[in-house]
């Protein structure tokens, strides 16, 4: 396993929920560096018995905007 992929959105009072898309991997965070390590954690929790984990971890932002169209 080379790179977890997160799926990352960013709540409206400002927080980060971050979903891994191959896991049952989830959590969240009130700022970005807080994020980035509860994802470390979450990851580190996940695999805590395996000898296999992933050498990366990819923290992927998506937004999503709608504009007035006018």
């Amino acid at each position: 396993m080379n790179e977890l992929v997160f799926e990352v959105t960013q709540e409206t009072d400002g927080g980060f929920v971050a979903e891994c898309l191959t896991e049952g991997i989830f959590t969240e965070a009130d700022n970005w560096e807080e994020l980035r390590r509860n994802v470390k954690q979450a990851v580190a929790a996940y695999f805590f018995d395996q000898k296999e984990r992933p050498s990366a971890i990819r923290l992927h932002l998506v937004r999503d905007e709608v504009l007035a169209n006018g």
